[in-house]
């Protein structure tokens, strides 16, 4: 989650994400596709002035404003790509499309999620190479991990499960990653309200320092973060106690306006990539 970004998908805002109808997807008002597209654009000139080589997901998704968000419909591992399902029912189909561009990519899939299983790449975090976190709550259920431990355990990797709270309920998107977000090997910016005991008591049992977003920033997805590299990171624009902190942990930060591709929509740095390789 944290070593040098090296290459990364990212779908650039269309007209599918220009909803009039913003309460049926969950935002707060209808995206301005133009000034999407500017920050979107924005967003990627800062990824490549990081390094990252940037790769585009051009199939057309009529009627899936959230397919900007590349992160959720798939978990990557060094054997391939695990096709996941979505929680949220609007988002479906999603993943058979950017699966079948990690494939011209040559990326193969290791395998895929089925019948009621539900799983999205924003409640599954890698705590270190062979341990995978899954936040259980809206969008990532029981059964969800259940398939995903058969699959990713014979290969090595560990899956440990944490309850979600219930917070602003089902229509809401709160993720683990809504949560935390991982930036060294020992540092994670984190909402400890919401965090679940056990999940608190396994960061402390890692050693990880943790930098707490205050109230008034977890609305504007301050925990949120993108690591470009060890402690250093992407962060939407207008939160700066969470910047002042982390620059005080030792971390090198950037900053994006997301005015219309996050803040309106439930998304940020995180969700509107997906990380293909990192190489220390």
């Amino acid at each position: 989650m944290f070593h040098p970004l090296r290459r990364v998908l990212v779908k650039r805002p269309d007209a599918a994400f220009a909803v009039e109808d913003s309460d049926r997807w969950h935002y707060v008002a209808s995206p301005d596709l133009e000034t999407a597209q500017q920050e979107h654009d924005s967003m990627v000139e800062t990824l490549r002035q990081a390094g990252a080589e940037v790769l585009y997901h051009e199939e057309l998704q009529p009627d899936r404003a959230d397919a900007i968000y590349v992160f959720d419909p798939i978990l990557l591992t060094d054997h391939g790509a695990v096709v996941l399902s979505m929680g949220k029912d609007l988002r479906r189909g999603e993943e058979e499309a950017l699966a079948r561009r990690l494939g011209v990519l040559g990326i193969p899939t290791l395998f895929s999620l089925e019948g009621e299983a539900r799983a999205e790449g924003g409640d599954l975090l890698w705590l270190d190479e062979t341990t995978l976190a899954a936040g259980i709550g809206f969008r990532t259920n029981q059964e969800g991990v259940r398939q995903l431990r058969a699959g990713l355990e014979p290969l090595g990797i560990e899956v440990l499960a944490f309850e979600l709270p219930y917070f602003t309920g089902p229509e809401a998107c709160l993720h683990l990653l809504s949560l935390i977000s991982i930036l060294d090997h020992d540092l994670a910016v984190v909402y400890p309200p919401l965090i679940p005991v056990p999940f608190w008591q396994e960061l402390e049992a890692r050693g990880f320092q943790l930098v707490v977003v205050p109230e008034e920033e977890f609305a504007t997805m301050g925990t949120n973060v993108l690591a470009l590299g060890p402690r250093t990171c992407l962060v939407l624009e207008g939160n700066p106690v969470t910047r002042r902190r982390l620059e005080e942990s030792g971390c090198r930060v950037s900053s994006y306006r997301g005015n219309e591709i996050s803040l309106k929509c439930e998304g940020g740095p995180t969700c509107l990539t997906r990380p293909l390789l990192r190489q220390a």
